[in-house]
């Protein structure tokens, strides 16, 4: 997150700068802050997401494997 700031606050003079030459560096700057906020914005959004469903289809993994595994006790199973 520091080093998305950061990046952003240096690109934007190149997006808001005025002045001679301006309108060559002025897209680059708009393409560089936006495409850093967009991709900031998704990666907090999904990695979450990403995170919760390994976790729910463990979680579905862990209880399908107890259901279809037998159950043995030692002590209602007779010695051999």
């Amino acid at each position: 997150m520091m080093t998305t700031m950061a990046a952003i606050l240096g690109g934007l003079p190149l997006m808001l700068g005025s002045g001679t030459g301006s309108e060559l560096r002025q897209p680059l700057g708009i393409a560089m802050v936006g495409g850093l906020v967009v991709s900031q914005v998704l990666t907090l959004f999904t990695t979450p997401v990403i995170y919760l469903a390994f976790e729910s289809m463990n979680e579905r993994r862990l209880s399908h494997k107890s259901r279809t595994a037998p159950v043995r006790h030692a002590a209602t199973e007779p010695a051999e």
